[in-house]
């Protein structure tokens, strides 16, 4: 290849180095991120020349990465409106492309193992080394390990490794995006090892002074003799202390493996819970007959006991917990489908602070980052493995892969995450057409079994929904049969049936696996009067690419039909309770005061034009917005929304009170009230006993003045993997966001990092996505700023017309 002439050695070690390095690494796994060369179509999988190529590095996701010929009212930025997945994949396009990087094998490194790891790729992959080929994946979502044949691997000169992958027609009903779009590694393991994903950890009792743990990990012997070697194994306590120690001695057949159980005792535990997330570490070591170290792995868990049950619900180390939920998709807004670690974390620190402690990762298995971030953070998660079986909901999707695939994707998926002591459930699918049908019921009889058969300690699961797709079906007569075969049932939409199903089937456990914004309040209340109800997951936490305008909000005239989707130019769905930016919507607030996070919040409504009507979409939520910034509506009536669980509320304008009126839960915690819009200060107030509590304000604001930025993190490491989330906002003389505007913002980044992306929250603005461009939507936009692996400064500078600069300094060591 022409690409043999750049110096690969050191641009791999540059790449070992500014990887991420945690704690669940072999001794011998090198990340593969960077120095790759990418192209559209048009290569070959035995070699590339640099015609066509640009260097990219890893995550990477070409469907927000690629520009086409800009076309008025046909393409915008990375959207085009004939794009084969439509509105459901938000405009954007597929297609096929060619990942190829080289690397280098030591002498004394041929006698090994060399594996190469994908984290994920979508949709289906090829991977070739030297000209031939040595593996295919096609689940989109799931990790997958191939083996590099020794006779493939050279020393002395580079070997070449060249990955397709294809993101053909119609295969998903959201934004997948397309690429590697997580991390790559290579293992180098000797031939006697620890087998991939091969180690497990589990909680067998726990008393308050004692814990009773279980290890399983399998040993594996490449070699043409039997082995015996040493193994030897600690647990380490979340301050890093030794808390236990084993050792065993292995004999492992030639071409053989060994599955190993070491009982462990730790005193006085650290339990993992939502408020506490302690991390323990297991770390392997496994020794020949010479003494040497020949393997080692570090597998983190946590110590922790789930329990689920009719009468008392679910438990958590004893302890009665609701689940807030939310289901969210995979990609990270401008960032596409990228699985950048910052993102992943940045995802669950925001679900975190709006009161969720749990997630349902909908409709695939998340990136190990997610999961990690859960460990850490203290998230509970339902990990999904499909989202369709045989019967296709695309044309060209999972279906034509289930039969031959979905075991080992399944088991890859448990075997991946059975660690992490965030996962508390196991969800084989969602919305499965033929969930009531007798194929179907022995498809999920054979996914439960190998659930099972690798994890006992956490039910399967699976979101079953009302028989919409198939009218001949009916909930009352069919759905015993699709919910039978589940440990937990997860009831998408149905929140009317609980109670009747109650009745019927007093030892089912229920969750909502989706529900609405507009019945939150509905939901809520069953969850906490029923035990056998455990939680209510959302549709959708965190606003999401693809299935655009699902839930959006017209004014229309009362004749005219509301959609389901919306056409372009939108392109995000505008059904999560927080924004693209990371900002809370009118929902979220609601749902602070349903949850009892807030005492009291309060949204204001503009008046519609005559003759028309407000529709909101099932899954959205009406045109309302926490300001008081309305000048276009002066002396109009607007509607003003306040949410409160007191009995009362007060609404006082500029001083004034305009009137009280009962609130609480007999009222769907909700006091409309109207009034002429009229500039100055809104204030709720709570009554209690006749008596003020505690208040809510919005301001009116000054003009558009300035511009002020403001960072998530101002030091940053120099790891590609590290990102600066910098908020733009359009403020007035004394700071204050000016949440009308719409301000054009020119954005200037130079130093040691680079713009990853930009935008604002609009579900409609395609030309401010990943824009240097963009508008400000409500008076701020979003820059994420990425590091590029050297210290230093990274600087950006944003200007709009007649408004002060701004610029801010994110520092990278």
């Amino acid at each position: 290849m022409a690409m043999k002439k750049i110096g690969w050695v050191a641009l791999v070690l540059l790449a070992l180095w500014a990887c991420r390095q945690e704690g669940d690494l072999t001794a011998d796994r090198m990340c593969m991120d960077r120095g790759w060369y990418f192209r559209l179509e048009g290569a070959s999988g035995g070699a590339a020349d640099n015609g066509g190529w640009k260097k990219v590095d890893l995550p990477h996701d070409w469907s927000v990465d690629r520009y086409a010929q800009q076309l008025n009212d046909s393409v915008c930025g990375v959207f085009v409106r004939h794009s084969p997945g439509g509105l459901s994949t938000g405009y954007t396009l597929g297609g096929t492309g060619w990942y190829a990087r080289t690397f280098d094998v030591p002498a004394g490194e041929l006698d090994q193992l060399h594996f190469l790891y994908f984290e994920g790729a979508y949709m289906e992959t090829d991977v070739w080394v030297n000209g031939q080929r040595i593996g295919y994946h096609p689940h989109g979502y799931t990790s997958f390990c191939c083996e590099i044949p020794a006779r493939l691997l050279v020393t002395g000169k580079p070997n070449t490794l060249v990955v397709r992958v294809t993101n053909r027609g119609r295969n998903s009903r959201w934004y997948s995006g397309s690429g590697i779009y997580r991390h790559v590694w290579m293992m180098v393991t000797d031939k006697l090892h620890f087998k991939n994903w091969g180690s497990a950890v589990v909680t067998k009792a726990v008393a308050p002074d004692l814990a009773q743990l279980q290890l399983s990990t399998t040993v594996c012997n490449r070699y043409d003799t039997v082995q015996h070697a040493w193994l030897t194994v600690s647990v380490l306590s979340p301050q890093g202390k030794v808390v236990a120690t084993e050792e065993r001695t292995v004999s492992v057949a030639a071409g053989g493996e060994r599955e190993v159980t070491v009982p462990l005792t730790v005193k006085d535990p650290q339990l993992w819970s939502t408020a506490s997330p302690a991390m323990y570490r297991t770390v392997l070591s496994v020794r020949n007959n010479k003494g040497q170290v020949i393997g080692k792995e570090a597998v983190p868990f946590g110590i922790r006991t789930l329990a689920f049950s009719a009468s008392k619900g679910f438990l958590l180390n004893g302890v009665p917990t609701k689940l807030k939920g939310g289901c969210v998709h995979h990609d990270n807004g401008f960032l596409g489908a990228a699985a950048i670690d910052r993102a992943e974390v940045r995802k669950v620190e925001l679900l975190k602070a709006n009161g969720f402690n749990a997630v349902r990762c909908a409709h695939n298995p998340p990136s190990e980052a997610f999961l990690h971030a859960c460990d850490t953070l203290g998230l509970l998660v339902i990990d999904e493995a499909f989202d369709q079986w045989k019967k296709p909901k695309n044309p060209d999707d999972y279906h034509r892969f289930f039969e031959r695939y979905a075991g080992g994707d399944v088991a890859a998926m448990v075997l991946r995450d059975r660690n992490h002591p965030s996962v508390i459930m196991w969800s084989i699918g969602n919305e499965i057409q033929e969930r009531a049908d007798l194929a179907g019921v022995a498809i999920a009889g054979y996914l439960k079994n190998i659930v099972r058969r690798l994890d006992a300690t956490r039910p399967v699961t699976a979101a079953v929904n009302d028989f919409w797709d198939n009218p001949q079906l009916s909930w009352k007569h069919n759905a015993q049969t699709a919910c039978d075969v589940l440990d937990v049932c997860g009831y998408n939409y149905m929140w009317y049936e609980y109670e009747n199903d109650h009745r019927k089937f007093p030892q089912r456990i229920v969750y909502g696996s989706e529900s609405a914004p507009g019945e939150t309040a509905l939901n809520w209340d069953l969850v906490e009067k029923h035990a056998f109800l455990i939680g209510d997951f959302v549709w959708t936490a965190l606003d999401y690419l693809g299935e655009a305008g699902i839930g959006h909000v017209l004014n229309l005239k009362e004749k005219d039909k509301n959609p389901q989707f919306m056409e372009w130019p939108w392109f995000n769905a505008w059904c999560g309770d927080i924004d693209l930016c990371g900002d809370k919507k009118p929902q979220s607030y609601y749902r602070d005061v349903v949850w009892r996070r807030l005492p009291v919040s309060m949204c204001v409504h503009p008046p519609l034009e005559k003759g028309l009507v407000e529709k909101v979409s099932y899954w959205g939520w009406p045109n309302e917005y926490p300001s008081w910034n309305w000048a276009a509506f002066l002396n109009e009536v607007v509607t003003v929304n306040v949410y409160s669980c007191a009995p009362a509320v007060r609404l006082y304008l500029n001083g004034k009170l305009v009137e009280e009126k009962a609130v609480g839960a007999e009222k769907r915690y909700t006091a409309s009230f109207r009034l002429k819009y009229m500039p100055g200060v809104l204030k709720a107030v709570n009554v209690v006993n006749k008596e003020e509590e505690e208040e809510v304000v919005l301001s009116t604001t000054g003009r558009p003045y300035a511009l002020k930025l403001v960072a998530d993190r101002y030091h940053l490491n120099a790891s590609p993997n590290e990102l600066a989330y910098v908020k733009v906002m359009v403020v007035d003389k004394t700071g204050n966001r000016v949440d009308d505007s719409s301000a054009s913002l020119s954005l200037h980044a130079k130093g040691v990092g680079s713009i990853a992306g930009s935008g604002n929250a609009s579900p409609t603005d395609m030309e401010s996505f990943r824009s240097l461009s963009p508008r400000a939507y409500r008076g701020q936009a979003l820059v994420i700023m990425r590091p590029e692996g050297v210290r230093g400064e990274m600087v950006l500078t944003v200007c709009s017309p007649g408004l002060e600069p701004d610029s801010i300094r994110i520092h990278v060591k």
